[in-house]
């Protein structure tokens, strides 16, 4: 009798919080199709399913991450550097209102006098970055999701303990998580060498589950205020050396000119978060900077921070302004249902669209999800592409021989709403000519998707990446 009477209650207990989990879970408004899969999971996984939830599935409201007063306090010291944005005559008026979107949406300023340079490997990217490390003369400013303890991540190391050694202004802010095979005594020697090392959201217990789903993905390196570096390459040997399905293929920028403030303030506003240090120094770093180049650009950062999802605001928008040719390339392909429709009507008024997509990935469930995405573009006119001599880890969209974007944002949920992202948007037709041929570089080294051959494929298949999508969402 007691037995039949605790399991009674242990059993009204657990259906009391599943109930109440589900009601909270509908007050925060989130996406219909995110919390139908949430109570799925809930539903259908007793117990384990919860466990998900409460650390993956719990929204996390701005007020948690920054407060009020601190991103106000943040901001106005932004308005009192930045000058107002510049149309020129030579900026595109077809894009006048996506970078009007961009500063109101992220206060993404726009930066003329700016040279771009494009690296698609990783042995000439870590040559140039360095070279310029090795050239610095007042600070280093390092921010990244996954820095090893390789020899690459070596390499690098040593160079900011030689440069606090001699008396540079070294930040370094990593991913507690993406960077969590980072030696703990390696950032105590880093620390110990001067270089001040802060780990974003540090996850720990009692607060794991509050932290660990919201992650820092930029990549930012800043060296005097002059010269930038972002895009999708991390600290990692993989990007030189390869990986086991071949070569790990992305593209990263380098900045010199006025652009590089736009990665300056993304870094100094996360330096304040982890650090509540707000460095007040603008002659140091935010220099005047003589004309390097002709390309106009904006750094657009997104994150659960902001009120508004920034990047696939802005991505929508190019997309639905697209009039020639979309060329996407993405190593996850989890699209929400805007950029969804934006890539189908593109494709379906007669634009051009071509996604380029991993064939192998170091993310095999997400690779599920977003084959099962490929029938939805195929049907639309869309050209999807498997790379074949590696990775494609590439995050980059060239549109009309105008506009480009490199960053780190995934074309999927986590990089829209979850993840602390930085883009740059490129308004150059030099630079998306670059970026056009290096696509078209990637397209000869891949292999269309026949629609025909892409219904016949296993059922078996076609139901893991079902299943697979159904999750996407809380991915």
């Amino acid at each position: 009798m007691v037995w039949e009477l605790t399991t009674f209650f242990v059993i009204a207990i657990y259906a009391l919080t599943i109930i109440s989990t589900i009601l909270m879970m509908m007050m925060e408004n989130r996406s219909p199709v995110k919390s139908i899969a949430w109570i799925i999971v809930l539903l259908v996984i007793p117990g384990f399913g919860l466990l998900i939830y409460v650390f993956f599935g719990r929204k996390f409201r701005k007020k948690m991450v920054i407060s009020h007063r601190s991103l106000e306090k943040w901001h106005q010291r932004v308005a009192a550097i930045e000058s107002d944005p510049v149309f020129g005559k030579s900026f595109p008026l077809e894009y006048r209102n996506m970078a009007l979107l961009a500063l109101h949406s992220s206060n993404a300023h726009l930066y003329i006098n700016t040279d771009v340079r494009i690296f698609t490997d990783g042995p000439s990217l870590f040559d140039s970055i360095f070279e310029e490390m090795e050239k610095a003369e007042k600070f280093i400013h390092v921010e990244y999701y996954v820095f090893l303890s390789d020899e690459i991540g070596t390499r690098f190391i040593n160079i900011l303990k030689r440069k606090a050694a001699q008396g540079l202004e070294v930040r370094v802010i990593i991913d507690d998580v993406g960077s969590w095979m980072l030696k703990k005594s390696e950032v105590k020697k880093m620390r110990e060498a001067g270089i001040q090392v802060y780990c974003f959201l540090k996850v720990g217990l009692p607060f794991l589950s509050s932290k660990i789903n919201y992650r820092n993905h930029r990549k930012i390196l800043v060296i005097d205020g002059k010269v930038g570096f972002t895009g999708g390459m991390n600290v990692a040997d993989r990007y030189v050396k390869g990986s086991k399905w071949g070569t790990w293929r992305d593209t990263h920028l380098r900045l010199e000119g006025e652009g590089v403030h736009g990665l300056q303030r993304t870094f100094l506003a996360d330096w304040f978060f982890v650090s509540r240090t707000l460095l007040r120094n603008d002659a140091l770093y935010y220099p005047d900077v003589q004309s390097f180049g002709s390309s106009v650009i904006q750094v657009v950062a997104s994150g659960p921070d902001s009120q508004w999802e920034s990047i696939m605001q802005v991505l929508f928008m190019a997309m639905a302004q697209a009039r020639k040719y979309i060329y996407l390339e993405t190593p996850y392909f989890l699209p929400n249902t805007p950029i969804l429709h934006a890539l189908q009507v593109a494709s379906l008024g007669g634009t051009d669209v071509r996604i380029i997509l991993p064939r192998h990935s170091d993310a095999a469930f997400a690779l599920r999800s977003s084959c099962s995405y490929i029938d939805d573009m195929l049907k639309a006119g869309v050209k999807v592409y498997f790379y074949n001599p590696g990775f494609i880890h590439s995050k980059t969209i060239v549109i009309d021989d105008k506009l480009s974007t490199v960053g780190t944002a995934n074309m999927d949920f986590r990089s829209f709403e979850q993840n602390f992202e930085v883009n740059t948007l490129i308004y150059d037709p030099e630079v998306a000519a670059r970026m056009k041929a290096t696509f078209e570089t990637d397209l000869a080294n891949s292999t269309p998707i026949d629609p025909m051959e892409w219904k016949r494929r296993p059922r078996l298949r076609k139901l893991g990446e079902s299943w697979a999508r159904l999750f996407s969402p809380l991915m």
